[in-house]
């Protein structure tokens, strides 16, 4: 049995989620303690308890510790079990952290599976639907699998109620990918979306990022949804290069002007495109596991956050692969996943 410090690194839950999907891949049982002792509130909240459920139900594990708050749990997994599928936070928590639990056990799985995902789809502190489906999964594709995901609702924080579907076609193996370059850039769109909220704020958003961009009027688009659970705001950048699509999102929130909201998202991207590199900050934390499972690849990205130094930490304690990160310039650093030799 692995056993893991919750408190290194990060200290929240990408711990959890990266160790819970590599123990249901190697079929290696952990225990995790001191879960997510670097939060504010730690242990399991609803969203990690229900990554940890839904590990569980694909894969037929014993678990221990599966409560709200839980500090310490022990995970023994079975046989990984494709299959159809609905996970349900039951808040506004991040539905797209959830997947990232149990997506890559069913990328090499022995037959399809479809997912339903129900909770918060635009969260703060969590990959927004845009960036799953715009830049994560057409490079995950890229490995072997195909995977496609569709909205069929929003859910913003702190109302909850989105929900989108993922269908997986597994792939026998994972194969290595290479993001040395990104190539020309080929289309940018900026899309603000608000729910619940006057159309003014996001029209005040689109003004901040046509300014800051210079970018015409078919660059940009105000997107009002008035039907949903509760009110929310997001502003999506969408990059598209030839090697790479990138995603950058400024999130509304309650005391925060609109402004500051575009202006975020606009900074993000400026030191992306500034850097010359194809892998921004998060996407490189996504792209790891995959990666490592594939027995090889390599990206430029720019610095690393502590989420993909901990989940390097993470992957090398269940795989036999070498993570390295070498740093080119002030915001170039190349990482190479290999198998140890």
């Amino acid at each position: 049995m692995i056993t893991i410090d919750g408190s290194m690194g990060e200290g929240g839950g990408q711990i959890l989620r990266t160790a819970l999907a590599l123990s249901v891949v190697t079929g290696k049982p952990i225990r995790i303690e001191k879960v997510r002792a670097g939060r504010e509130k730690p242990g399991l909240l609803r969203q990690h308890l229900t990554a940890l459920n839904a590990a569980a139900t694909i894969s037929g594990a014993a678990v221990e510790g599966a409560a709200i708050g839980s500090k310490q749990l022990t995970f023994t997994p079975a046989q990984v079990r494709p299959g159809d599928y609905t996970f349900s936070v039951g808040t506004a928590g991040s539905t797209t952290l959830v997947l990232q639990t149990v997506l890559p056990a069913l990328l090499t799985a022995s037959a399809p599976s479809t997912l339903t995902l129900e909770g918060g789809t635009h969260n703060p502190f969590a990959p927004p639907f845009d960036f799953l489906q715009k830049a994560f999964l057409p490079l995950l594709n890229r490995t072997g699998p195909n995977v496609q995901a569709t909205l069929q609702r929003p859910g913003f924080y702190p109302a909850g109620g989105g929900r989108f579907s993922v269908s997986i076609e597994p792939a026998a193996q994972l194969q290595p990918l290479h993001l040395r370059e990104r190539g020309k850039i080929r289309r940018r769109h900026c899309t603000a979306m608000i729910s619940n909220l006057p159309r003014e704020i996001a029209e005040r958003e689109i003004r901040v990022v046509a300014r800051m961009m210079n970018w015409p009027p078919e660059c940009l688009d105000v997107q009002v949804l008035n039907d949903r659970a509760g009110p929310g705001n997001i502003v999506a950048i969408e990059i598209e290069s030839e090697q790479v699509t990138e995603v950058f999102t400024g999130f509304g929130q309650r005391g925060v002007r609109a402004e500051a909201v575009a202006e975020d998202a606009v900074q993000q991207l400026k030191r992306y495109v500034v850097a010359g590199v194809p892998v921004g900050e998060h996407l490189a934390d996504q792209l790891m596991l995959p990666l490592a499972l594939a027995g090889g690849g390599s990206f430029t990205t720019l610095g690393l956050s502590r989420h993909s130094t901990t989940n390097m930490q993470i992957i090398e304690m269940f795989l036999d692969a070498r993570i390295s990160a070498s740093q080119a310039s002030r915001d170039q650093w190349l990482v190479e996943i290999s198998a140890r030799r």
